[in-house]
């Protein structure tokens, strides 16, 4: 996977990722998604103290959600520090992270030794893959390695909270954890 494309699975959907240390950007993944370069590709990591590895300005919210919902299917956008490459950047300096469940992906994050960049495999617009079986045929194609650990995906979507706005998060998308979880984390943790 040294700058090749590979999918995998993780705890919600198929992945379809790189390396962000041995690919010099996300363009591979736009190509084979068909997807538009303006919508930023998260990075899968492997531990909470990567919001401080590769963010800036972290607000006490980020960690809270991250200590209650990670590892699962909870993304967290940041701003970026330096050591997240350009090609890597959202327009706006952000990055967002997970830290996903499955032993396969954080297997490779730990084997490579740094984060993945990484999105659904699927093409743009069409339905998630759950399972290896539902992987489209275009999209095995342009990888170099396709993993499965024979198990049926939820199928659902990380939830996806800005949290590079300030202390009080934003809901961009609501997956298996709803507003309604991360308000009231918040709320018991005197945050909102």
């Amino acid at each position: 996977m040294r700058g090749e494309a590979v999918i995998f699975p993780t705890d919600t959907v198929f992945g379809l990722g790189v390396s962000v240390q041995h690919a010099p950007s996300p363009e591979i993944l736009y190509q084979i998604k068909q997807r538009s370069e303006h919508k930023p590709i998260a990075w899968l990591v492997d531990s909470i103290s990567a919001l401080d590895t590769y963010g800036k300005d972290i607000p006490s919210s980020a960690y809270v959600l991250a200590k209650a919902f990670w590892p699962g299917p909870l993304t967290i956008i940041v701003k970026a520090n330096e050591k997240v490459a350009n090609a890597f950047l959202s327009e706006r300096g952000t990055v967002g992270m997970r830290m996903p469940g499955g032993e396969i992906a954080t297997d490779l994050i730990a084997r490579l030794g740094c984060p993945i960049a990484a999105t659904s495999a699927n093409i743009s617009g069409h339905a998630n893959a759950c399972s290896f079986d539902e992987l489209e045929p275009e999209i095995l194609s342009k990888v170099a390695v396709a993993l499965s650990d024979g198990e049926v995906k939820r199928g659902i979507a990380s939830t996806v909270v800005d949290c590079s706005l300030g202390e009080h998060p934003v809901l961009l998308r609501e997956g298996t954890i709803t507003e309604s979880d991360i308000a009231s984390l918040l709320a018991k943790s005197s945050l909102v």
